[in-house]
């Protein structure tokens, strides 16, 4: 028998699937009460909505940065590099092999640093939107990755594993939560133009049942491929689901032999019930023509930049699925034209440009949630997968710097206008307070009610967690 262990990390028997369920109820698969219970996400064991501790957040935006954004350049500011500005590094401080091995001079900021809000947190006129609601961000100055390397640092950062296949922290809260919408997934994932390296991997549910893998939408009328309605009639499409789950019951009960099915097949089914409920729910999430033309204007919807645009419907999509009850909503970057934020030569420009396409979005977003009461309850994330070195690569470019980066939280539980940790005095290594990815995962789920130690998966023989034996809440953010 299939066990799993939540919440209480002693085992206990597999509760029915939702096929044993709606076989045993009176009314058969057919049941719309059982169908419409089961569909809110349900799978076996994970005894969704109980958390152990007050939460302090119901949902999370996570703004993920690809690329890895300029620590020096943004939320760390460096005066000494402007001091010693073209000496060679080596010169200065031990420098361990970078990603490339290209080790340039000194590069200080192009941009200024200067103290914001009443909290004075220091923010770069690379943001100067972000720069407005500075009081309202924790940034963590001490963040620190395993991985050099895009792809393995993704996984990384979305999973808590630097290699392929595990679940992603996304699948995690709604396998612990579940949704409070029954008509749209309760991990959405919303992509501006630009999918990250490692790919939709970075979304998956790994080994947790396939209900609880990230949906991808894109920020247009349509949203998805073949989300409209393509029968003549809702008659007809009704009779061809319910001529679908006759089929599917049939092989089920014969492919179980008189035990549980697979969960393949049983999510196989929830996710067409959903898809079918989709039809409706997502033509009106993406619809904003309810929006005023201000709070439009605000997200940058009217900017002359496209990429503003793209990013400022995403920034209010994902404030409309938290309003609709979706528990993690993911924004990818959209594309400039510079290859994400990841500027090896040309930082001047790209990190710029990238930098152009999200500030007034995501400065709307802030504002918005705190104007409508939501932000208390719902957690901001920002953040890339590692950061970049003080030194340049070329004469105008970073390298990869997993030893240290900056990425700041907000709402949900966070204290805001301060700044957590610190780095050398030329921005290179962390000094203070060094933070891993499973700290922040840990974190994350903390503000959500959830004890990451026990919030586990039995699979392959033990109990998986997304921290898996790593993580310790970043306590020093918490209001």
């Amino acid at each position: 028998m299939s066990r799993v262990t939540h919440h209480c990390g002693r085992f206990r028997p597999r509760p029915p699937s939702r096929r044993e369920l709606l076989a045993q109820a009176s009314c058969g698969f057919g049941s719309v009460a059982a169908a419409a219970l089961l569909a809110e996400g349900a799978a076996p064991g994970e005894g969704q909505g109980a958390r152990h501790h007050p939460a302090r957040a119901s949902a999370v935006i996570f703004l993920y940065m690809d690329g890895g954004v300029s620590q020096v350049d943004s939320f760390d500011p460096k005066p000494l590099l402007a001091r010693d500005a073209g000496k060679n590094p080596r010169d200065l401080f031990k420098v361990d092999q970078t990603q490339f091995n290209a080790v340039g001079t000194l590069l200080p900021s192009p941009w200024t640093f200067a103290r914001h809000g009443q909290s004075g947190l220091e923010v770069s006129d690379l943001f100067p939107h972000i720069a407005g609601v500075a009081d309202e961000l924790a940034v963590i100055r001490s963040m620190t990755s395993e991985f050099p390397e895009h792809t393995n640092a993704n996984y990384f950062l979305h999973t808590g594993s630097g290699l392929q296949g595990r679940p992603s922290m996304g699948a995690w809260t709604t396998y612990g939560l579940g949704s409070e919408n029954a008509d749209l997934p309760g991990y959405m994932v919303l992509n501006g133009g630009l999918i990250p390296p490692g790919g939709l991997d970075n979304f998956t549910n790994g080994f947790l049942p396939a209900t609880f893998q990230g949906s991808v939408l894109k920020p247009t009328t349509t949203g998805m491929a073949n989300v409209g309605r393509r029968d003549r009639s809702a008659e007809a499409q009704l009779a061809k689901l319910d001529f679908t789950r006759t089929l599917d019951r049939g092989f089920a009960d014969r492919l179980a032999g008189g035990g549980a099915p697979p969960d393949a097949l049983d999510s196989a089914i929830a996710n067409q019930e959903l898809a079918y409920r989709m039809q409706t729910a997502v033509p009106d999430l993406l619809d904003l023509a309810g929006e005023t033309e201000g709070v439009r204007r605000e997200y940058g919807l009217e900017s002359e930049y496209e990429p503003t645009r793209v990013f400022g419907a995403e920034c209010l999509l994902a404030r409309r699925m938290v309003e609709r009850g979706v528990r993690f909503v993911e924004l990818t970057c959209p594309s400039v034209g510079t290859d994400r934020w990841d500027q090896h030569g040309n930082l001047r420009e790209g990190h710029a440009a990238n930098a152009r396409a999200v500030d007034q979005p995501i400065a709307a977003l802030l504002r918005d949630l705190r104007r409508r009461g939501m932000l208390d309850s719902t957690l901001v994330v920002w953040s890339g997968e590692f950061g970049r070195t003080p030194f340049a690569q070329g004469s105008d470019g970073r390298d990869h710097n997993p030893q240290a980066f900056s990425m700041w939280m907000a709402g949900g539980g966070v204290r805001g206008g301060i700044a957590v940790g610190a780095t050398d005095d030329y921005g290179y290594r962390v000094v203070e307070k060094k933070f891993q990815i499973h700290d922040l995962h840990a974190t994350m789920l903390w503000l959500l009610g959830i004890d990451h130690t026990r919030l586990t998966y039995r699979f392959s023989g033990r109990d998986m967690r997304l921290t898996d034996v790593h993580g310790t809440v970043i306590r020093d953010v918490l209001a």
